[in-house]
């Protein structure tokens, strides 16, 4: 999109969308032009806040997704508005209504009657002459005149061309209520007013299909089940819907249609009591049952589905940023174990920057267990390679792993080094990628699974971006939805979550590198390759030797890159490269070095930060309170501290967990009825919305978050169907004056 193409975005458009976000309009249309221009929500958000008066990257993203949905309306207006045009039927009022559209329905709506369709009866009728005919019945509604007689007129037996034939009376009045039918089914404002009673009375019939009952059982709290369409959360339409899919279920959405025909009929604002009345009444019902219910029933149903996928689609997004943004260790040695039975366990040593340095198979237990070698070797590598923790992936007998390990770093001598389980939910997909065989070609697929799972320590979300986020386990109903608009929202979520955290630019891969505001895949690979070739890069400004890599795509990436060792100590922080001169004319102030300046809080405190003021420059409060804070914190990392949970030694199955007792474990998964919480024990257990808090829940997103230790209780253990339910508020006291 141009910029000159964002002129389309009309005032009117640019109001609703300030509304929506709730800013002024002059924010949304500063945003849009940058947009238009190229630049990425990251940028815009981070170092633009002067330009669009500090709208946060959520706002920015609303701003950017309704600017594409209004620009494609405007271009889908002007080929209504063409199509009609050319049929000769555009008149001013129409093309008043056109204009004023402001949704994509209520075009569709309007250009209904003038769409190119295939042959319909009403057209058919028409090609018969029979369109005077309908008027008359509607304008002899209030007389007394026979339809018979009316139609007389029109019937012609023996036409030259047969498919104009009408033969009597009867067949002239049915082609003429066919026209008015499709008349009354394809009006603009019937239609919104029966699609709005759709969404807001009807209720979804859902039944059992015949025979398949036993087939079916799944889904048997639907077997006879209605609920209103509107209030139905989006897990359960899912749910329903997929039962459809699968066919063991019939759906339906049922409102009064009786009484919707009725209000239909009172929209001739004629008399239907009379002869030629009752022709329009009963093309009225006919309309109704052929043409306007079904069509309109399946865009409510379609329109509930969207809701509900995007409602699904939200959940997963907001797990996938909290996964993203646990806690690191950081830039030390780790040890990952990908526990394993009867082929052992791989074991992989990786350093701080996560190059592998070593690696063996352990069998630390049954059934082919060496625990003697097995704690030797964890003891003999953990000591030469310094290794400050061991990560274990929570896979089959991963807690006996965890457990062994524990034992093998307390009889080495080795108190410091942390041992912690690892989810390891979508190791395996990385394993066998070819991001992981371009990586690691000289490791097997096992092995390369011990590499992941110690990365994942190291920095989950370094290691993260390399796979598919719908195998990461934190979704709901996610292969239910539009798995285009599921990708587009994932996508718009793993960028967030990079560009807010930064990359370290001598270590990054290419898979983490191409979530970079500004960076294509095929830059994030020059930029590896020329690191590759003629080692780390010393500065910011050398990325403009990276072949295909200009002016813009550094405006847009490299405040977002970071140098922990550069030459400038600018390049370990978030200020932008087009602010240094700014905070040099700080450190020049102050009569200090640029590098005393950069994390002295006391050297910071001392600017007077209103003289670097300089509205023509960008330069305002916004910028420079950023700056100041990248000063004081350089680099600074906005994910939480690292911890783990501490397991229950003696809890490491489901026949181990007893009602009553209490466990710390890591959240694993959020959906809209609860948090699933990981204990150790193979099954993650289902916190309920209802056990979160004494205090009403809407969404359990405001209570828990995916990463976070909590405490639980367990309230009951269902061994046959491998469940765990659990409660959070029965370890909170209650409001006063109520019970627990």
């Amino acid at each position: 999109m141009t910029a000159a193409q964002d002129s389309g975005l009309e005032s009117r458009f640019l109001e609703l969308i300030a509304r929506e976000v709730g800013c002024r309009p002059a924010q949304v249309r500063a945003a849009a032009e940058l947009f238009a221009d190229g630049s990425t929500v990251p940028f815009v958000a981070r170092y633009r806040k002067e330009v669009t008066g500090g709208l946060d990257d959520a706002a920015l993203e609303t701003v950017a997704k309704r600017r594409e949905y209004f620009l494609e309306l405007t271009d889908r207006r002007d080929t209504i508005l063409e199509s009609i045009a050319s049929q000769d039927k555009l008149t001013d009022e129409l093309e008043r209504a056109i204009r004023a559209a402001a949704t994509k329905q209520e075009l569709e709506d309007l250009y209904l009657p003038y769409k190119p369709k295939r042959r319909t009866r009403a057209q058919m009728a028409r090609e018969r002459g029979l369109e005077p005919l309908a008027d008359a019945l509607l304008k002899a509604t209030r007389g007394g005149a026979r339809p018979e007689e009316l139609a007389q007129a029109y019937v012609n037996p023996e036409p030259e061309d047969e498919k104009q034939a009408v033969p009597d009376a009867d067949a002239a009045l049915a082609g003429a209520r066919d026209i008015l039918a499709e008349r009354l089914a394809e009006d603009a404002d019937q239609r919104a007013h029966l699609r709005r009673k759709l969404s807001r009375e009807g209720v979804l019939s859902v039944r059992v299909a015949p025979g398949k009952e036993e087939d079916g059982a799944v889904y048997r709290d639907w077997f006879e089940h209605d609920e209103p369409l509107k209030s139905i959360p989006s897990h359960r339409l899912l749910a329903m819907l997929r039962g459809e899919r699968e066919g063991f279920l019939l759906t339906d959405v049922q409102i009064d249609d009786e009484a919707a025909v009725a209000e239909l009929a009172r929209s001739w604002r004629a008399p239907l009591d009379t002869p030629c009345g009752r022709q329009v009444a009963e093309a009225t019902a006919d309309g109704y049952k052929r043409l306007l219910r079904p069509s309109l029933t399946h865009e409510v149903r379609s329109e509930a589905l969207t809701q509900a996928e995007n409602e699904a689609i939200s959940v997963f997004r907001e797990n996938l940023e909290a996964l993203l943004m646990q806690a690191p260790l950081g830039q030390v040695p780790v040890m990952g174990v990908d526990p394993g039975l009867r082929t052992g366990s791989k074991l992989a040593v990786v350093d701080g920057t996560g190059r592998v340095i070593a690696t063996e198979t352990i069998y630390p237990i049954p059934p082919r267990a060496d625990p003697d070698a097995a704690a030797a070797t964890i003891g003999r590598l953990a000591r030469a390679h310094e290794v400050h923790a061991v990560a274990v992936g929570n896979g089959t007998g991963g807690r006996e792993v965890e457990a062994f390990a524990r034992q093998a770093v307390r009889a080495a001598g080795l108190e410091r080094v942390i041992v912690a389980i690892v989810p390891e939910t979508g190791a395996s997909v990385y394993s066998a990628s070819s991001v992981a065989r371009e990586e690691l070609p000289e490791l097997d697929v096992a092995l390369r699974g011990a590499v992941s799972i110690a990365r994942r320590l190291q920095d989950p979300l370094a290691e993260l971006v390399k796979i598919d986020p719908k195998s990461l386990g934190v979704g709901q109903y996610q292969h239910d939805v539009d798995q285009k608009s599921l990708a587009q929202e994932l996508d718009l979520a793993v960028e967030g979550v990079v560009n807010r955290v930064g990359v370290e630019l001598n270590t990054a891969s290419p898979a983490l590198l191409r979530r970079v505001s500004g960076l294509s895949e095929r830059l994030a690979r020059a930029i590896v390759e020329r690191r590759d070739r003629e080692g780390p890069y010393d500065s910011r400004e050398s990325l403009l030797e990276v072949s295909g890599l200009g002016p813009r795509t550094f405006e847009l990436s490299a405040g977002f890159l970071r140098i922990r060792d550069g030459g400038n100590p600018l390049d370990r922080t978030a200020v932008h490269p087009e602010r240094y001169p700014v905070v040099e004319g700080m450190a020049t102030q102050l009569d200090v070095d640029l590098g005393e300046l950069v994390g002295s809080s006391e050297l910071v405190a001392r600017i007077d930060f209103a003289r670097f003021t300089d509205a023509e420059r960008g330069l305002g409060r916004f910028t420079l309170e950023d700056i100041r804070e990248e000063l004081v914190k350089p680099g600074r990392d906005p994910r939480p501290d690292f911890e783990t949970p501490e397991w229950r030694e003696d809890v490491t199955t489901l026949e181990d967990l007893q009602a009553g007792m209490v466990l710390e474990g890591r959240v694993s998964n959020v959906t809209n009825f609860g948090a699933f919480v990981d204990l150790g024990v193979k099954r993650d257990g289902l916190v309920h919305v209802s056990e979160l808090s004494h205090e009403w829940v809407e969404d359990p997103r405001q209570v828990v978050q995916v990463g976070r230790i909590v405490k639980v209780q367990v309230v009951d253990v269902d061994l046959e169907r491998g469940r765990v339910g659990l409660s959070i508020k029965r370890l909170q006291e209650p409001p006063e004056g109520r019970a627990r």
